[in-house]
């Protein structure tokens, strides 16, 4: 049986951290996984942002609840789950992604949890598990799925090559250059043409 693995921010929906860094002024904080390959510490530097501006987790959760999918996305995401089992594995955490989920009709999602204090300030992160999307493929396959996998930035390559095949999603430039083995698709029509044609090998 083959399961698709999706990764969700700059897939599904917008960069959440961006929306925020535009929300709130602070351009430090449009850094992503696109941008720093190791989470732990782009995740400190954002919470050492946070604190240096007294920021925390309702004020994040205020731009989250207007952030939408990007265009097409509900729509494709629905397709890919008419015709196959489609989990979400993402780094962003619980207390951001449910409103997301809402809009995208509630699929499975695999994701971490912020610790947060009485105040409301993001004290700290805990990972599912860790090199948490290869480390749920992983599992998965030890299941019995073959897992076709997708996503955008640094953190998705090691589930994608981990897997029976993967994609890249509208990646950055240097993501491209660096692995030009890897399909990379710009419209979802052609991400799930590409994914339905992984389906039936």
């Amino acid at each position: 049986m083959k399961i698709v693995c999706l990764d969700l921010e700059g897939v599904l929906v917008p960069e959440i951290w961006i929306a925020f860094s535009e929300a709130s002024g602070i351009p430090e904080l449009k850094r992503t996984t696109r941008d720093e390959p190791d989470y732990n510490k782009l995740m400190n530097f954002r919470l050492s942002i946070l604190r240096e501006h007294g920021l925390g987790l309702s004020e994040i959760q205020e731009t989250i609840a207007k952030i939408d999918p990007m265009p097409g996305a509900k729509e494709f995401l629905d397709e890919l789950r008419s015709i196959t089992q489609v989990i979400i594995i993402s780094d962003t955490f619980e207390q951001f992604a449910s409103p997301l989920m809402k809009k995208l009709g509630w699929p499975t999602l695999f994701c971490n949890s912020l610790v947060v204090g009485d105040n409301g300030e993001i004290v700290d992160f805990k990972m599912r598990c860790e090199k948490s999307k290869l480390t749920t493929v992983k599992a998965l396959q030890s299941c019995g799925f073959e897992t076709i996998a997708a996503g955008d930035s640094f953190n998705d390559l090691a589930m994608i090559r981990a897997g029976k095949e993967g994609f890249l999603f509208r990646c950055p430039e240097n993501i491209r250059q660096d692995n030009p083995d890897l399909p990379v698709f710009e419209t979802y029509e052609d991400f799930l043409a590409a994914i339905k044609e992984a389906l039936a090998r």
